[in-house]
């Protein structure tokens, strides 16, 4: 087993998210970093901090030139930040040293990281919410379709009482329903640009720091937060704990259909499965497999980013390169489960006829709760609760339905109709189907 399954050759397919993961390389790193010392010169150009003439070339050379993420990495292991091999790399790349001096005036490492690793994440969320929107949107269309399609509803493992496949599904996708509207709230807290020097201060640049922030974040299109984020992490344990809710809740939907799918149950088929090594016969879940298998690794990495809030002071280096070694594996760990998730919302066939028959295992039990309350209608509520209690039990020990044996011990007593057991189910199907086409 390779380090990393997730851009493994043998496991990329599995855990892999390769439309993603280009936006966590060296490359993509070194890219979006000076994209960012660009933005910051041209800033502090417009400003009359450095001369404009430096900015313009610095923010230009800062689009052009190409830098080896190798050749940095010596001086990041000496420094623990790419960013003095970085800047050094630039400058001589330019040939200007009248020009290349100003690079990187008045920000900290952490400024230029930060900005750029935001940069990308903005990225990452877009791809993450077409991927969720369009889930949803499937798991719409499945609710629609099955709205009063009888199923049983379990609970503890056991058979319950009636509900409907729709009902199900709905169940999977509000969730997703809300984690789009977390997602757009948490995007103006996240996206933000970081410059504040090397202690939150922006001592370096006067009193002109706070509006090159605002130029930047402009031309970057971030927000500015007008803060130093060195230290204070919510925003990171925010994104963390989204990630941690979204691969929890395809996690539940990959459980319900592992379940669903199993021998003696077969109430879903997948049109896509897995094979077995030996067993011809075998069509695995692999899907929803790996939705659980995700879920428990998000569960994971979030323990140790929300961990990281607690950074010391002005800048705590432990706290900061924790944050390295498992947000990049956070962020592909959802997006992946985001893929998976939108094929297997696709490819989900409900088995209406089975569904059916396991409704009923011929004693009628799961009518109990229904029969309960018809009872009641002419004895107290407890008593009769207790006597179907009683009679359920009479059932299994004698092979008679349950129906029946009402029937027998109190005349006139009937089972509601099918429609009526559903109770609320085909309403919630709907009122979910209906919120998922809006999208």
């Amino acid at each position: 087993m390779p380090a990393s399954p997730l851009d493994s050759a043998i496991y990329r397919h599995l855990f892999g998210d390769p439309e993603v993961a280009k936006l966590f390389t060296d490359s993509a790193e070194v890219r979006a970093m000076l994209v960012v010392e660009g933005a910051l010169a041209k800033a502090q150009g417009t400003l009359g901090m450095i001369p404009e003439t430096a900015a313009a070339a610095i923010h230009r050379d800062a689009m052009e030139v190409v830098l080896d993420p190798a050749a940095l990495s010596a001086e990041t292991g000496r420094s623990a930040v790419p960013v003095p091999a970085l800047v050094d790399a630039f400058r001589t790349a330019m040939q200007a040293p009248d020009h290349a001096q100003f690079v990187h005036w008045g920000a900290t490492s952490q400024d230029i990281i930060e900005t750029g690793l935001t940069l990308r994440l903005r990225q990452a969320l877009v791809i993450a919410e077409s991927r969720l929107t369009a889930t949803a949107k499937a798991l719409g269309t499945l609710a629609k379709s099955h709205a009063e399609t009888p199923m049983a509803g379990r609970t503890y493992g056991q058979i319950a009482t009636p509900t409907s496949f729709g009902a199900i599904v709905a169940s999977w996708g509000e969730p997703l329903l809300r984690h789009l509207d977390r997602l757009a709230e948490m995007r103006p807290r996240l996206l933000t640009v970081t410059l504040t020097g090397a202690a939150g201060t922006l001592s370096a640049m006067g009193s002109e720091g706070s509006k090159v922030r605002a130029a930047m974040a402009k031309a970057l299109d971030l927000s500015d937060a007008e803060d130093s984020r060195h230290s204070s992490r919510d925003h990171i344990a925010e994104l963390s704990s989204l990630c941690m809710l979204v691969t929890g809740s395809l996690g539940k939907m990959g459980e319900d259909l592992t379940l669903l799918t199993q021998s003696g149950i077969s109430e879903v088929s997948l049109s896509a499965s897995g094979s077995s090594s030996t067993m011809p016969q075998k069509q695995n879940p692999v899907a929803p497999s790996v939705l659980v298998a995700l879920a428990n690794a998000a569960n994971a990495l979030n323990t140790g980013l929300q961990g990281t809030l607690v950074h010391r002071q002005q800048r705590d280096g432990g706290a900061w390169l924790t944050e390295w070694l498992l947000l990049p594996q956070m962020v592909l760990t959802t997006t992946k489960a985001l893929a998976v998730a939108e094929t297997l919302s696709q490819t989900i066939q409900p088995n209406p006829d089975t569904m059916a028959a396991n409704l009923d295992d011929g004693l009628g039990l799961i009518h109990a709760e229904a029969l309960s309350f018809a009872l009641a209608a002419t004895l107290p509520r407890p008593t009769a609760q207790a006597e179907i209690k009683r009679l359920a039990s009479e059932a299994r020990d004698s092979g008679t339905p349950l129906p029946d044996l009402v029937a027998a011990a109190h005349p006139g007593t009937t089972l509601p109709n099918a429609r009526a057991q559903l109770g609320t189910a085909p309403d919630q199907a709907r009122a979910f189907a209906t919120r998922a086409s809006s999208l």
